[in-house]
C-alpha cells in the first residue's frame, strides 16, 4: 500500500458526527422496552411483538437497497454526489417524519401504522448510517480511521445503555412505576420530543462547519449483482405476502427465509466465480461470509434483548409471578450498556497508549463504564444492588479480549464460543445467574462487528466501498431472527426460556464462520490477525 502523509484529524467535525451515532443506539435499544408494550396493549403473540424489530431492521435493507439500485441504474454513487453531510442530513429528516407518523398511529390504536411509522424512522437511519460511516474514516488519518468509528460506536452504546431507561420513564411515568398503564399522551410526549431532537439535530448538521464529505472513487455498476439482490427481495417479499393471506405457520416460512438469504449469497458468489463481470464486490467469497457474518451478528444482538422482557415476565423465571414490563429497563439497560462496556474498551486505542499504561487503561475503562451504567440507573430510581455480581462477567470477557489481542479472527472465535456458553447456561439455569449469561450476550457482541466488517472487506480492493454497501444492507438480520425466536418461543412445547437456544446457535455458526474467513483469506494471501478496531 502507498504510504500517505498522516492527515490530521477534524476533531471538531468528528465531534459533530458521532451524535449520530447515539441516537441510532438511543431508539434501537428502546425498541425492548416498546415490544412488551405493545405485546399488552394490542393483545399480540411474542411473533408478533417482534415484528417492530422486523419493521425497523428491515427498513435498513431496504433503504441500503434502494440506495443501491438508483445508484446501478444512474450510473453514479448518489450519496457522493450530493455528499455525506447532505446524507446524514436527509436521513435525519426522514426518521423526523418517522416519529411524528407514530402519534396519530398511536392515537388510531393501529399496530399496522405504528409498524409502517418505525419503518419510516430506521429507513432515515439507513441512510445517515451509509453515509455516516465512511464520513467518520474521512476526517482524517485513513489509518487511524477504525479508531474514530469505534469512537462513535462507544457513543452509539452509551444511547444504548440509556435508551430504555429514559423511554421507559416517559411512558410509565418512573422505573418504579409498578402496573401504571400507558395512554397515549405518553407515547405522544415521548415522540414529540424524539422528533424535536432529530429536527435540532438536522438544523445542527446543515448550520455547521462540516466538510461536505465527497470522494473521488469512480462508481462501477454491477447489474448482476443488483438482479441477485432484487430476486431475493423479491422472494423475501413473496414470503412475508404468504405469511400474511395464508394459515401457513410462521415458523417453516421463517426458516424458508433463512434459506433464501443463504442459499443466494452462495449461488451468486458462485456464478461469480465462474464470470465476474457484473457481479462486482459479490465475486470474493470472504464479503460472501462477512455478509452472512452481519446477518446473524446482528440478529443474534436483537433477538437476545427483543425477546428479553417476554422472558423477564415469564413467571417463575427470575420472579415466582414474572415482572411488570415498566420494571424490567435496568436489565435492558445492562444488557445494551454490555455493548458499550466492551466498546470503551476498544475506544482505549484512540489515545495512542503504550505499554502498561494500556494495560491497566483497559481494565480500568469497562469497570468505569459498567460504574456509569449502574449509576444512570440509579439515579432513575432503579435498584441496582442485583446487578452488582456481574462483575464476574465483566472480568471473564476482558479475560477473552486479551486473549484475543485485537485479532479480528481470533477475537472472532473466542468471543463467539463464549457467547455460546453463555446462551446455554443462561437456558439451562434460572434466576439471576440466567439473566446474566443472557447480558453476558452483550458484552461478547460488543466487539464483532469490527471483526466481521474488516475481514469481509479485506482484500476487495476498489470494490471496498461497494462491499460495505452490501454488509450494510445485512442488518436485515435484525428483522428475521427475532421473530423466528419469538416464534419458537410462542409454541408451548418450547417457551421463551429455552427458545433462547437459538441465540446459541447464532453463535456457534459465528465461530464456524470466523474459521471460513481464515482459510478463504489465506488462500489469496491475505493474514487479517493484526490489530484492529470499529464499531457499530
Amino acid at each position: 500500500m502507498q504510504q500517505q502523509g498522516k492527515i490530521p484529524t477534524n476533531y471538531g467535525a468528528l465531534g459533530t458526527l458521532v451524535t449520530v451515532f447515539f441516537f441510532w443506539g438511543f431508539i434501537a435499544a428502546s425498541n425492548s422496552i416498546f415490544i412488551p408494550f405493545c405485546k399488552s396493549h394490542f393483545s399480540l403473540t411474542q411473533f408478533e411483538s417482534q415484528l417492530i424489530g422486523s419493521a425497523f431492521y428491515g427498513a435498513y435493507f431496504f433503504g441500503s437497497l434502494i440506495l443501491f439500485l438508483l445508484s446501478n441504474v444512474l450510473g453514479y454513487d448518489i450519496l457522493n454526489r450530493i455528499g455525506y453531510k447532505k446524507g446524514i442530513i436527509y436521513g435525519l429528516l426522514i426518521s423526523v417524519a418517522g416519529a411524528l407518523l407514530i402519534i396519530p398511529s398511536a392515537n388510531a390504536d393501529s399496530f399496522p401504522a405504528i409498524l409502517a411509522s418505525f419503518f419510516v424512522v430506521a429507513l432515515g437511519f439507513s441512510l445517515q448510517q451509509t453515509a455516516a460511516q465512511p464520513f467518520a474514516i474521512l476526517l482524517g488519518d485513513p489509518a487511524t480511521g477504525s479508531h474514530r468509528l469505534n469512537l462513535g460506536g462507544g457513543v452509539n452504546s452509551f444511547g444504548t445503555t440509556l435508551g430504555p431507561i429514559i423511554v421507559s420513564f416517559f411512558l410509565f411515568g418512573s422505573l418504579g412505576a409498578g402496573e401504571k398503564e400507558v395512554t397515549v399522551t405518553n407515547i405522544n410526549t415521548l415522540y414529540l420530543i424524539v422528533a424535536a431532537v432529530f429536527l435540532a439535530v438536522a438544523l445542527f448538521f446543515a448550520f455547521s462547519k462540516l466538510p461536505s464529505g465527497k470522494n473521488d472513487e469512480q462508481f462501477e455498476k454491477s447489474n448482476k449483482a443488483a438482479g441477485s439482490l432484487l430476486f431475493m427481495t423479491g422472494l423475501i417479499v413473496a414470503i412475508i405476502i404468504v405469511g400474511q393471506l395464508t394459515d401457513i405457520p410462521k415458523l417453516p416460512l421463517l426458516l424458508l427465509t433463512l434459506l433464501v438469504v443463504v442459499g443466494i449469497l452462495f449461488y451468486s458468489n458462485s456464478q461469480a466465480q465462474k464470470l465476474s463481470d457484473g457481479w462486482g464486490a459479490m465475486k470474493y467469497p470472504q464479503l460472501i461470509y462477512g455478509m452472512l457474518g452481519i446477518f446473524v451478528y446482528v440478529g443474534v444482538e436483537v433477538t437476545i434483548d427483543n425477546n428479553f422482557g417476554a422472558l423477564l415476565k415469564t413467571p417463575g423465571y427470575l420472579t415466582e409471578a414474572g415482572m411488570d414490563e415498566s420494571q424490567i429497563s435496568h436489565y435492558v439497560s445492562l444488557y445494551w450498556g454490555s455493548l458499550m462496556i466492551g466498546r470503551w474498551m476498544g475506544a482505549v486505542s484512540v489515545f495512542n497508549l503504550k505499554g502498561m499504561t494500556k494495560t491497566i487503561a483497559r481494565i480500568i475503562v469497562p469497570l468505569v463504564a459498567f460504574g456509569v451504567v449502574l449509576f444512570v440507573n440509579y439515579l432513575y430510581g432503579s435498584d441496582v444492588s442485583d446487578l452488582y455480581g456481574y462483575v464476574v462477567c465483566i472480568a471473564i470477557a476482558l479475560a477473552a479480549f486479551f486473549y484475543g489481542q485485537e485479532k479480528p479472527v481470533k477475537t472472532l472465535v473466542v468471543v463467539s464460543l463464549l457467547a455460546t456458553i453463555a446462551m446455554l447456561i443462561g437456558v439451562f439455569t434460572k434466576g439471576i445467574v440466567s439473566v446474566y449469561a443472557l447480558i453476558a450476550g452483550g458484552l461478547f457482541c460488543s466487539v464483532m462487528w469490527p471483526c466481521i466488517f474488516a475481514l469481509g472487506v479485506g482484500g476487495l480492493g476498489k470494490y471496498t466501498s461497494q462491499g460495505s454497501a452490501f454488509l450494510i444492507m445485512m442488518i436485515l438480520g435484525g428483522a428475521v431472527i427475532p421473530p423466528l425466536q419469538g416464534s419458537l418461543g410462542d409454541l408451548s412445547s418450547i417457551g421463551m426460556h429455552n427458545s433462547y437456544l437459538v441465540a446459541a446457535a447464532c453463535f456457534l455458526f459465528l465461530a464456524w464462520l470466523a474459521v471460513k474467513f481464515k482459510a478463504v483469506l489465506h488462500k489469496q494471501g491475505l493474514d487479517f490477525d493484526e490489530q484492529i478496531g470499529g464499531g457499530h
